[in-house]
């Protein structure tokens, strides 16, 4: 280090004194504050992003209904271990869903400066989530890489349904929909037919998965797809844009509200991290989505 330190000192001596010695020091300022940002302030931030939709499929009777999208918690990641789950646990439950989804992505592989989390502590702490409408989850191609059988009876056990393929009925009042779970794109069957089996056409429907790749073969009947996987890149370069995203689509279903041929979709860019500890103006967030009648 010593030697480092010394060879540094010996280069910055050697700059042209004036202007020139300025500009590289303002440089290597910034560069230095921006790595500290990316890779230490942005990751172990957290924030709850509430967000409204108009949906024209979406009945009067559940206008204004909350969904808090959990998605890519990547438990063990840098800054994301198990008590600041609890503590993401606490926040969303303050702030009241209706229903809570969990598109997947709950243990991670290699990260830098990762610990490993198993589903089962994982699940432990998800288990105190609370909402009127119930909590929900499927699997990422994480939790597929891990053990799916092993993450499906880690939730199971804890209360919390999976929907592989599978939907359930969501009802409260007047409210009532089909909640559709469709499986990972890269790692399980992605059966959007069996999902949808069960259902009646004139039903209304919320569908979630953890790729958003999915989404061209979504039905057009069906109200919303919610998904998560991209991280919304981890990083946006303005006038760049996101060097990396997970997906064969590139950008075009990285973050955010997409509507394409009159099917939306919303893309949570998460909580943890892959690969690299690194964010940069995509900061870790739980979306609570509030879902309204486009009549409205």
């Amino acid at each position: 280090m010593k030697k480092l330190l010394s060879k540094l000192s010996g280069e910055l001596l050697s700059w042209p004194r004036g202007k020139y010695r300025v500009v590289f020091l303002v440089a290597l300022v910034v560069a230095l504050t921006l790595a500290v940002w990316a890779f230490f302030a942005e990751p172990r931030s957290f924030r709850i992003n509430e967000q409204a939709l108009s949906l024209e499929s979406w009945p009067a009777s559940c206008s204004g209904l909350s969904v808090a999208v959990l998605a890519d918690l990547h438990v063990g990641s840098p800054y994301k271990g198990i008590e600041s789950l609890r503590s993401l646990v606490n926040q969303v439950n303050a702030s009241s869903p209706d229903l809570v989804l969990l598109p997947g992505d709950f243990v991670i592989q290699g990260v830098v400066g990762g610990s490993f989390v198993t589903p089962e502590s994982a699940a432990e702490v998800l288990a105190g989530l609370k909402a009127p409408l119930g909590v929900f989850a499927v699997m990422g191609n994480h939790d597929w890489w891990l053990d799916p059988k092993r993450v499906e009876r880690a939730f199971t056990e804890k209360g919390i349904p999976l929907l592989e393929d599978a939907s359930t009925k969501i009802s409260s009042g007047h409210c009532a929909f089909q909640l559709v779970g469709i499986s990972d794109f890269w790692e399980g069957p992605h059966n959007i037919d069996r999902a949808m089996s069960a259902i009646e056409e004139s039903e209304t429907v919320l569908a979630f998965t953890h790729n958003p790749d999915i989404f061209p073969q979504i039905p057009q009947r069906i109200a919303l797809t919610i998904a998560g996987h991209t991280h919304g890149g981890q990083v946006f370069l303005p006038l760049i844009g996101r060097p990396i995203v997970p997906s064969r689509y590139g950008e075009r279903y990285a973050i955010g509200h997409i509507e394409e041929e009159g099917k939306h979709l919303f893309v949570s860019p998460g909580v943890g991290t892959s690969i690299l500890p690194v964010r940069f103006l995509v900061p870790p967030e739980v979306t609570l989505l509030r879902l309204f009648s486009r009549g409205e």
